[in-house]
């Protein structure tokens, strides 16, 4: 990939996005992605992901993911170009709040309504009970939160990891 000082990018043709090049990776960031043989889209060399490309706009768009992410190619670098439904972020965003404090405060409100009997030897379960559902779910929803936005670092770990895996 051939780096372009600022005062070429606009006018050199190798700044703009063709289906000729190969770009670093928008989503993993450490892979390279080139146009697939036959097709008008592109794949990255690491993550795997599908691109669709509008070249026009030097927009492309992961169409393998059920967030639809879209970045523009600057010249150099990728430019995310994220669509954000506010309200529909807000609702998932309560969502997730409940779905990590809900649950341990049922088994709070259950541990203070029928408190353990004083110096018994399971008195310490309910406490241990409530930290473990509060940290369960926590992972729970940062593993959902992870899926659908797709972070670079979550990407190549999740990368990685198939690929320790498949050894």
């Amino acid at each position: 990939m051939k780096h372009l000082s600022k005062t070429s990018l606009s006018t050199a043709p190798e700044s703009q996005l063709s289906y000729s090049g190969t770009y670093t990776c928008p989503v993993c960031r450490h892979g390279e992605i080139s146009a697939m043989t036959l097709t008008e889209a592109f794949a990255c060399n690491f993550c795997h992901h599908i691109f669709t490309a509008n070249l026009q706009k030097q927009l492309i768009q992961v169409v393998d993911s059920s967030q639809p992410m879209t970045w523009r190619w600057t010249g150099t670098t990728w430019k995310g170009t994220h669509q954000r439904d506010t309200e529909l972020t807000f609702v998932l965003w309560v969502v997730a709040i409940a779905l990590i404090a809900l649950p341990p405060f049922l088994v709070w409100l259950s541990a203070h309504t029928f408190p353990p009997a004083e110096g018994s030897t399971g008195s310490w379960i309910p406490t241990a009970w409530i930290g473990l559902a509060f940290l369960s779910h926590l992972v729970l929803v940062g593993w959902l939160i992870a899926e659908v936005y797709q972070f670079p670092i979550y990407a190549v770990l999740k990368v990685k990891l198939w690929q320790w895996l498949r050894r």
